[in-house]
């Protein structure tokens, strides 16, 4: 079992302050500790504080090429890296191989190419009259960043911060840490210089909320729950601190009578699986014209059936275990409560899938016949398990999409695109995908309502660490 008993401060991997203890890593896919972390304290995050606003003067003075080429060599660093990234996702949170591949670990690259295509075209001055508006750094910034999809989340955050020219604190989610580690190490090796990035190991009240309080953070970023989210904006506020948020989320994803049901229907059933469902934007809740609910039913089953459940470093599997048996849990409780709550179970169920007697393996669960008022059709999930709502008109549909306090994301798909257009334009979501599209790293991710606020990816996750300074009379002639 390897221990990772340090944490990243001021540019050099350092002890915890005592006391501290230590938290074991589980495989999921095992159910046994392949790693322990230690855990930091008040201390910690005083130290990591004060290390980043030490840094935050020189840093944010650095020019744009200095960024760009800062950027160049934490890509070339990564990319040296991604085989270890990859294993370790696999390991901490359980997914498949080809998807840490294909999708985890490439997200890293993923965002700081975009981050550093923004950077280049940026302006962070400009003339209006008189007057000049400057683009400046936020300041300190505290992270806080769930296991789900654990490297992407906080390369959205890290990316746009080193851009902008702030400084931070990370405190990754303590059931998958040693990707973060991994990527302070590759942060190191580029050159990132001293203060400017610094990793502090722990949970949310031994560090998180130490960070959300600290007066010397000028943003909190956190990606989680909603029930984190409210927890962290409240420790936040008696410091009027920015406060950013990409919570969770209940998306609809509704197929038009006119839609190519096989194809629509089998799509929403392989999104929503994916990861083994544990995406805030996952297509949970699917809407179909009630004279089609019969085919889409049979539809969905057969597509469900076919998603291959087991060891995530073996070939052939298209998802693994959820990430702990707490989740665990929590998803059998749910998959129970649909059913006692009078929805048709039409695959998948409690308990493991056949042949798997160890991990946190779920069956992909379809679930028909739910009205938007049941537990499985209000409560996210975060597992692989989807409800099928049947509509009578597409204004039905619309309504109940909406009718919920999540707005993340949304999904469409119709016969036409116009259709599905007019369709996306009425849910009250930060994204739409319509008729199958997939992400777009330069296209805004974050939620309206309790799904959050602020965005991410691209120049608008860019534009998030960013304040905005006016000079009157700068231009005077």
């Amino acid at each position: 079992m390897k221990t990772y008993d340090k944490f990243y401060i001021d540019g050099a991997w350092v002890d915890p302050a005592p006391p501290h203890r230590f938290e074991e890593v589980i495989n999921p896919a095992t159910e046994e500790a392949f790693a322990k972390v230690a855990l930091g304290n008040k201390a910690d995050v005083d130290r990591a504080v004060a290390a980043a606003k030490a840094a935050f003067p020189g840093y944010s003075q650095t020019t744009k090429e200095y960024r760009l080429d800062l950027f160049g060599k934490i890509i070339k660093a990564y990319q040296a890296r991604y085989a270890d990234i990859m294993n370790a996702i696999t390991e901490e949170m359980g997914a498949p191989l080809w998807l840490s591949k294909a999708a985890q670990a490439a997200t890293g690259v993923a965002h700081f190419n975009t981050v550093m295509g923004v950077l280049k075209e940026f302006e962070f001055t400009k003339n209006r009259g008189g007057t000049q508006i400057s683009y400046e750094p936020v300041g300190v910034c505290g992270f806080i960043t769930p296991w789900n999809w654990p490297i992407n989340q906080i390369v959205c955050k890290v990316a746009p911060a080193l851009a902008a020219g702030c400084t931070m604190v990370l405190k990754p989610s303590e059931i998958a840490p040693v990707n973060a580690i991994l990527l302070a190490e590759v942060l190191h090796e580029a050159g990132v210089p001293k203060g400017v990035f610094n990793l502090v190991n722990g949970d949310g009240p031994g560090v998180g909320q130490f960070l959300s309080a600290h007066p010397d953070i000028d943003m909190m970023s956190f990606t989680g729950s909603t029930r984190g989210g409210i927890a962290v904006a409240k420790t936040a506020a008696d410091t009027v601190k920015r406060v950013h948020q990409e919570l969770g989320g209940k998306s609809a994803n509704i197929i038009l009578p006119d839609a190519d049901l096989a194809k629509a229907v089998a799509n929403g059933v392989q999104v929503m699986m994916s990861n083994s469902g544990q995406s805030c934007n996952a297509p949970s809740r699917m809407f179909v014209q009630r004279g089609q609910q019969a085919q889409a039913i049979e539809i969905a089953k057969a597509a469900a059936e076919k998603v291959k459940v087991g060891d995530p470093k073996q070939d052939g599997v298209t998802i693994g275990p959820v990430v702990s048996k707490l989740q665990y849990d929590k998803i059998q409780a749910l998959i129970e409560k649909g059913i006692k709550e009078g929805a048709t179970l039409v695959t998948g169920g409690l308990g493991r899938p056949e042949g798997l007697n160890r991990g946190y393996y779920v069956r992909p669960t379809v679930f028909a016949n739910v009205t938007n008022d049941m537990t499985i059709a209000r409560e996210e999930i975060f597992g692989p398990v989807l409800s099928i709502l049947p509509y009578d008109t597409v204004e039905q549909a619309v309504a109940q999409a909406n009718d919920t306090v999540y707005g993340l994301s949304g999904y469409v798909y119709g016969g036409t695109l116009d259709g599905a257009k007019a369709v996306g334009r009425q849910l009250r979501t930060g994204n739409v995908h319509l008729n199958g599209a997939g992400p777009d790293f330069g296209a805004p991710f974050g939620g309206f309502k309790q799904s959050g606020n602020g965005r991410e990816w691209g120049e608008y996750g860019f534009l998030d660490f960013l304040e905005v300074k006016a000079m009157l009379g700068h231009n005077a002639a």
